[in-house]
């Protein structure tokens, strides 16, 4: 699978969606109270406040894209991949220079070649599963035969070495 840095830029956004998508009991887990909330206004108290928008649960699909980013990241060095995930999470750039301790044009500089890093990654890993499927179809192909060890060319007269070509015969014309 190759993708451009702009496809892993797309990809990268919706795991971050997806991470925050996930339920509660399935996230890290951050301050809370075992309290219940303070009624701060007397129409909350009679239920009269706005609910909460349901929250939609991300699918199984969304989930498996989601790891395979946080994959992607593990590839890079601890802080680009900080810099690319707090991108991903549409943070602004100024927030993400504070905490990366570094001016826009450097965080935009490794942000970018992060994404290129991922990139090129991705290719090589395309190109080493393609060789690989190409080898097991030759071997798998239903017409070849496989090639024979050297135990066996010998049981049958030939030389392995000689690929094939019967030494012996060209003996035996000359004494006939």
């Amino acid at each position: 699978m190759t993708l451009s840095p702009r496809e892993i830029e797309d990809r990268l956004e919706e795991a971050a969606l997806t991470l925050r998508r996930l339920p509660e009991k399935d996230r890290p887990r951050g301050f809370h109270s075992a309290w219940p909330e303070v009624v701060r206004d007397p129409k909350q108290a009679y239920g009269y406040d706005e609910g909460k928008p349901m929250r939609v649960v991300p699918s199984a699909a969304a989930i498996s894209r989601m790891e395979e980013c946080f994959d992607w990241l593990l590839w890079l060095d601890p802080e680009d991949a900080r810099i690319v995930w707090l991108r991903a999470e549409n943070m602004r750039w100024k927030q993400i220079c504070i905490r990366a301790g570094v001016v826009r044009s450097t965080a935009w500089r490794r942000w970018v070649a992060a994404l290129v890093t991922i990139s090129k990654k991705l290719e090589k890993q395309a190109k080493t599963g393609a060789k690989k499927r190409a080898a097991q179809e030759a071997v798998a192909k239903p017409g070849s035969r496989p090639r024979e060890s050297r135990t066996e060319a010998q049981d049958n007269g030939q030389d392995a070495l000689n690929f094939g070509r019967d030494i012996r015969t060209g003996f035996a014309a000359k004494k006939g």
